[in-house]
Formats: structure tokens, C-alpha cells, sequence
């Protein structure tokens, strides 16, 4: 087996136009042509190569958390992604600092599904203390 990155990510979602609003307004994920399925959803660019993929059709309740079911988006400026979530009302979880040096923030969607935003670690961001 040759696996040689990762595709995409999918969240199941209830209502997929306020998902696609909270995806396009808060972290400003572009959407990209999807193929006509027959269940509503949408897909985004992240990154470079990998997508996020929206899928309609939720009726249970999201049972996430920071530190099991979610994922991480990088970012190479806290303090301006920080000042961006305040500016929107967006509510995060203090940041963190892994032991790595890595800082970390969360979100949660408008499904309660946990949003990981992070720095790369602080050898690779070459920061002095």
C-alpha cells in the first residue's frame, strides 16, 4: 500500500448553507466544483491538495471535543488569525502552547464539530526567546 497524502476531510452537517456560511465567513475557505450527488453538500479548498468536504443530512448531535474528534488547520500568524475570530464574535479556546512550542486555538462549527487552528512548531517557525 501507497499512500501518499491526505484527500480531504468530511463533516456531516444539519443545515449545509449555514455551515457553508460559517466555512466561508470565519476561516475564509474558498468552495471548489463539486460533482452532482444526490445528498446536499459542498467541498472547500484547504491548502494546497487536500479539500473539506460538507455533507448535508445530520439529524443526530455532534459529540466532539478539542481533544478527540477534530481537525487542525495551520496558520503562520496567530495574533492576526486571534484579532480576526474576535472581530467576528467568534468565540475560541485560549491559546495553547504545546511542548513542542507549537500554539494552538479551537473553534467549533455551527455543528459543534472542533476546529484545531495551529502554529508550526516553534524550531520550524525559528522564533528567539
Amino acid at each position: 500500500m501507497n499512500l501518499t497524502q491526505l484527500n480531504h476531510v468530511a463533516v456531516h452537517v444539519e443545515d449545509v448553507e449555514r455551515s457553508c456560511a460559517f466555512y466561508e465567513r470565519v476561516l475564509k475557505l474558498k468552495p471548489i466544483p463539486r460533482p452532482a450527488f444526490k445528498f446536499p453538500g459542498a467541498w472547500y479548498r484547504l491548502g494546497v491538495d487536500q479539500e473539506l468536504h460538507i455533507i448535508g443530512g445530520r439529524t443526530e448531535q455532534t459529540t466532539s471535543s478539542n481533544h478527540g474528534n477534530h481537525y487542525a488547520l495551520m496558520t503562520d500568524d496567530m495574533d492576526r488569525c486571534e484579532a480576526e475570530l474576535q472581530n467576528l464574535g467568534v468565540e475560541y479556546l485560549p491559546r495553547r502552547t504545546r511542548p513542542d512550542g507549537a500554539y494552538q486555538i479551537y473553534i467549533s462549527d455551527p455543528d459543534g464539530h472542533f476546529i484545531e487552528i495551529c502554529t508550526a512548531p516553534e524550531s520550524a517557525r525559528g522564533e528567539q526567546h
